[in-house]
């Protein structure tokens, strides 16, 4: 198990500014771009960061953007047998002293998993040796569990966000996401529909929350000037139920049986990629020489760019799935909005903060292929209505959604979390 350097640094920001491990679950995940986008947001500001990854990578395919990161990047070993456990505890304490460890703090430590026990025990060892003062996890399940008890361990505070599988996914459970509500120093969440569910559903434990939109660098998302295709549709997302790209399909299948001439770009890869070509197939979008579809895979982001600012249509039907499973607010359909592509999408979560319908954008009901074809119809044959919502799309998006606001946002929250623990040690 290697083994975190062992000479403390010494802190070069501002007394006020904390110098912060990132603890994701995996770093980079191709589909995670607005951890990229928060990161580099911070760094502008002057924040130090250390990325620690509980998982290795699986993706092959990384965003260019990812160059610009200056965060070092830390995979943390994973416990493959009992000695580990041995071995991380002991040189845990031998940096940082264990002996004063609080009970409540040791009890939480022997009931956790001892795989996120060992790994919370070497990120702390890190942390400490790094000489960073606060945690902040993404996603409120490993990370966050990871986190808190690296903070506990050092006596330092954590911070994390909340998405949407963390918070709506059946496997979540209740009572431990209620614990690092009341535990976590501050609890970030993307959209204003997540902050209302957390405080109606866990009360008291969510009253640290706040709500601070994932943001885009908007010099990279600049509106496109490129010509748009004509009566090209396109649709970015893993290939999976929540995206709702079967409806889509079924919606592209009454254009064409309209007799327009309709082109479908679907982007990602996922676990229903099968069903979707089958169903592509049955549906008759699929013929030689009369292809309605392409099935592109996951592309890097600079292409996955390029296809949504050509499109004349982005889609993002979203859907609740059986298992409880939605998205929060999807980043690909702030990029879309961002590049001037008009969109059309559902009223799932916190989509309607981002598109108001008739001014933003277009909402149709979850599932419902008819309004999707009908809504997306309209706009393929109307571009200065298109042209009109893209202009709101474009402006909202430069008012809430920019990584310059977001990020200030978001660095109040960790310094303010980070002010409190001090304050706590003063007295």
């Amino acid at each position: 198990m290697p083994r975190p350097e062992t000479t403390p640094r010494t802190p070069s920001t501002t007394a006020s500014t904390p110098r912060v491990g990132y603890v994701t679950k995996m770093y980079p995940r191709f589909s995670e771009t607005f951890v990229v986008n928060e990161v580099r947001g911070l760094e502008r500001r002057g924040v130090e960061i250390e990325i620690f990854s509980l998982r290795a990578p699986v993706d092959t395919r990384f965003h260019a953007a990812l160059a610009a990161v200056a965060a070092p990047v830390r995979f943390v070993p994973r416990a493959a047998r009992a000695a580990d456990a041995w071995s991380a505890l002991a040189r845990a304490h031998d940096r940082l002293d264990l002996r004063g460890l609080p009970a409540a703090t040791l009890a939480d430590l022997l009931a956790a998993d001892p795989e996120d026990a060992v790994q919370a025990l070497w990120v702390a060892t890190a942390a400490h040796d790094a000489g960073l003062t606060h945690l902040h996890a993404h996603f409120g399940s490993v990370a966050t569990t990871v986190a808190r008890l690296a903070a506990a361990v050092l006596g330092i505070g954590y911070t994390f966000t909340a998405h949407a599988k963390d918070i709506f996914h059946e496997s979540v459970d209740p009572a431990d996401l209620r614990t690092k509500l009341a535990d976590a120093r501050a609890v970030v969440t993307v959209s204003d529909h997540n902050l209302a569910h957390l405080r109606d559903t866990y009360g008291p434990a969510a009253g640290g929350v706040v709500r601070v939109y994932n943001g885009l660098d908007l010099d990279e998302y600049a509106r496109a000037t490129a010509p748009r295709r004509p009566g090209r549709v396109c649709a970015v997302g893993r290939l999976v139920e929540k995206k709702g790209f079967g409806d889509l399909l079924d919606a592209l299948a009454l254009l064409v049986a309209d007799n327009r001439d309709v082109h479908l770009d679907l982007v990602g890869s996922g676990p229903q990629e099968a069903e979707l070509r089958d169903r592509a197939a049955a549906l008759g979008l699929l013929r030689d020489g009369a292809e309605h579809v392409t099935f592109h895979g996951p592309l890097p982001q600079d292409l996955v760019r390029d296809v949504v600012a050509r499109a004349a249509v982005f889609a993002a039907p979203c859907v609740l799935g059986a298992d409880g499973n939605r998205d929060g607010l999807p980043t690909v359909l702030l990029e879309a909005m961002a590049l001037g592509t008009p969109v059309v999408s559902t009223p799932v979560t916190g989509i309607p903060e981002a598109v108001h319908d008739g001014a933003t954008g277009r909402l149709v009901p979850p599932g419902d292929a008819p309004a999707l074809a009908a809504a997306l119809g309209a706009l393929l044959d109307d571009p200065g209505e298109a042209q009109r919502l893209a202009d709101g799309a474009r402006a909202l998006i430069e008012a809430e959604f920019d990584v310059v606001g977001t990020s200030r946002r978001l660095l109040d929250v960790l310094e303010s979390a980070a002010a409190t623990v001090a304050e706590g040690r003063a007295a």
